[in-house]
């Protein structure tokens, strides 16, 4: 316990020097900007802003491109309250519950809910890294591609009670979200699949453009046809109007909680990302909820959780990416090319060799956190002040910010014609009450549940048992199973249900 105080001490001297205290803030600072403006995104604004660290110390650009990670969760979430257009992917499930309170009038209130809860789940994380970071290290070390499959089915299959109607479309859509993932150049052998010849498709589809077509893009043609023009005021943007009442903060401290811990599992686990966490907290939520039929309008654990989970899983992917030299996704893949880039390999030495980066990390972590916290709050008041632009001229501006954004990821027009396609398809998926949010993570697991099958099958020599010899593997499979039967259970019910009012009429 001393040597752990001693060495955070030693960090935090190395994360308070101005340079490294300087570097913190504007990392923050920008990931926040970034996550707010839609399509955008974390992963390109490290990859633009990583030529300009190469004259910088190792760790001061490390603390800075990590500073526009964790920013970037914070920002994300103010674009899907406020109008249903999720800033980052790991925040499309904020929006499930955030814009129904924004149409409530609560936008301060969900904005400054997500921003206490994001700090608690970022908290959460760092000290979990603190303390346990060898442990969990060599927690990750034990999941190899049977692991990894079945918790992702267990994921996927969780994934449709997401729904706020029937499970059974929330599984259809989880299966719509897997197909499109087999877009693109197959991983194993090369081939082209469901390309049609575009060459731009052999990437695969863009994740960004696929959320803002889905969640953003729809909600703007709902309204286009709707005919709305209506704006939710707010009330006054005071203080005391954002804070919400006793009653709410306590709902939010059991969903703050879990998520965490959901958020830290997730984000230890190679290969999974915030995006994965939020879904599975959200999802954890709405079981453990008394009145889960009231998910999806409007409910502060709604925001809570998801907010907590992916706070907490990018702080935790530092974890892997640190000790064991393995990046849990693309942005802390960029984070180890800038570490090699100035002559420093993760891996279990690192804590060691190099210890100021280590532990300055980690204390930069908290300084970042509580800017963040300091920032987002006086700022809740200048985010209300989008409601209040007439959609005539906020329609516009979110398409084209929408458009520039994922243009920009691979300068590419094709990727803006699939944000239009795909938000006639969330239009179409709305007016059928079919929900979005399964279609996403079937999207992002996709490419990854496919690999991790054919690598598990190939080490098992094609034999599927190799699934249950492993206790992890098992475990999940079990619960998968059971979830299954729930689901088909739960719909015969309904059906039976259905088939007997007539008669009692």
């Amino acid at each position: 316990m001393s040597d752990v105080l001693s060495n955070l001490a030693h960090g935090f001297s190395v994360a308070l020097a101005p340079e490294m205290l300087f570097l913190c803030i504007a990392g923050a600072t920008i990931g926040m900007a970034i996550g707010v403006l839609p399509g955008v995104g974390a992963l390109a604004t490290i990859s633009i802003l990583l030529p300009f660290t190469f004259h910088l110390e190792p760790t001061g650009a490390i603390i800075m491109l990590a500073g526009i990670f964790y920013g970037a969760q914070y920002g994300g979430s103010v674009a899907s309250i406020l109008l249903n257009l999720p800033g980052t992917a790991s925040t499309a499930v904020t929006a499930l519950d955030g814009y129904p309170l924004t149409k409530k009038g609560k936008a301060g209130v969900a904005l400054f809910v997500t921003t206490i809860v994001s700090f608690a789940g970022g908290s959460f994380a760092i000290l979990v890294m603190i303390f346990l970071a060898p442990y969990l290290a060599s927690i990750a070390r034990e999941f190899g591609s049977t692991e990894y499959f079945s918790v992702m089915l267990l994921a996927l299959i969780a994934a449709s009670t997401l729904a706020p109607g029937s499970a059974l479309k929330g599984l259809a859509m989880v299966i719509f979200g897997l197909l499109l993932g087999t877009v693109g150049a197959d991983s194993t052998t090369g081939y082209y699949r469901y390309t049609f010849g575009n060459l731009e498709l052999v990437d695969g589809l863009n994740l960004i453009a696929v959320v803002m077509g889905l969640f953003g893009v729809s909600e703007i043609i709902a309204n286009l046809v709707s005919g709305s023009d209506s704006r939710q005021e707010g009330g006054t943007v005071s203080l005391k109007s954002m804070i919400p009442s006793r009653r709410e903060m306590s709902r939010t401290v059991g969903p703050t909680g879990r998520g965490s811990v959901v958020g830290v599992i997730v984000g230890i686990l190679p290969g999974l990302g915030p995006q994965v966490a939020s879904f599975i907290a959200y999802a954890l939520e709405k079981k453990a909820s008394k009145t889960p039929e009231r998910f999806g309008e409007g409910m502060i654990e709604g925001i809570s959780a998801p907010e907590a989970a992916n706070n907490a899983s990018v702080q935790a992917a530092f974890i892997p990416t640190l000790t064991l030299g393995i990046p849990g996704d693309a942005v802390m893949a960029v984070m180890v090319g800038a570490l090699m880039l100035h002559g420093i390999l993760p891996g279990p030495s690192l804590v060691v060799e190099q210890a100021d980066l280590f532990w300055g990390l980690i204390a930069s972590f908290w300084i970042g956190n509580v800017i963040l916290l300091i920032l987002n709050i006086p700022l809740i008041g200048v985010w209300l002040q989008v409601l209040r632009i007439p959609y005539r001229i906020l329609y516009p501006a979110i398409l084209m910010l929408t458009c520039i954004g994922v243009y920009s990821i691979r300068n590419s027009g094709f990727d803006v014609a699939i944000v239009l396609i795909f938000g006639l398809v969330g239009h179409g998926m709305s007016l059928l009450r079919l929900p979005a949010a399964p279609v996403l993570l079937g999207l992002v697991l996709g490419p990854l549940f496919e690999d991790h099958l054919r690598r598990a099958l190939i080490i098992g020599r094609g034999d599927p048992v190799i699934f249950l010899q492993s206790p992890i593997s098992l475990g999940a499979l079990l619960i998968a199973a059971s979830l299954l039967a729930w689901i088909g259970f739960r719909s015969i019910s309904n059906i039976l249900s259905r088939k007997k009012k007539p008669e009692g009429t």
